[in-house]
């Protein structure tokens, strides 16, 4: 499933010369990972019942074009790594009208227990590692 994440920019989102503040795109990627999970039935809220989280260890941005209030952002998420501990996202970042790329980016995720504990998703909860495993991209 191809899922595409699209946010407008707000003017407070922007800084003093007019574009968005690098720090907002974080904001942005975790918005468009929060709203896929949920099209996945996966959705934060889900996991945490099922006392599972998933943190994030790192994040890597490389910033190659701005935004600036009113453009839209188009956000494509996509799994390319994934063990059932450990999960790598990236993302296709564009401009919704002239089409550039605006960040080039991933994030690194773990799947932990309520106590934040890392556990295997293989072994506590196949279902869910499954849904995880099938959208893969390789």
């Amino acid at each position: 499933m191809k899922y595409k994440y699209e946010r407008k920019i707000n003017y407070y989102e922007t800084d003093k010369m007019g574009i968005v503040h690098h720090s907002n795109y974080i904001r942005y990627l975790e918005e468009c990972r929060s709203r896929w999970l949920e099209e996945l039935d996966l959705s934060m809220e889900k996991l945490e019942c099922e006392g599972y989280t998933i943190p994030t260890l790192e994040v890597n941005c490389k910033y190659k074009s701005h935004v600036t209030s009113g453009d839209i952002l188009i956000i494509e998420p996509y799994i390319t790594e994934y063990n059932g501990i450990r999960m790598t996202v990236k993302y296709n970042v564009i401009e919704a009208k002239n089409k550039n790329t605006v960040i080039e980016a991933y994030t690194i995720h773990c799947f932990t227990d309520k106590n934040l504990k890392p556990i295997n998703m293989k072994k506590k909860n196949i279902e869910i590692y499954n849904k995880f495993k099938e959208i893969v991209v390789t």
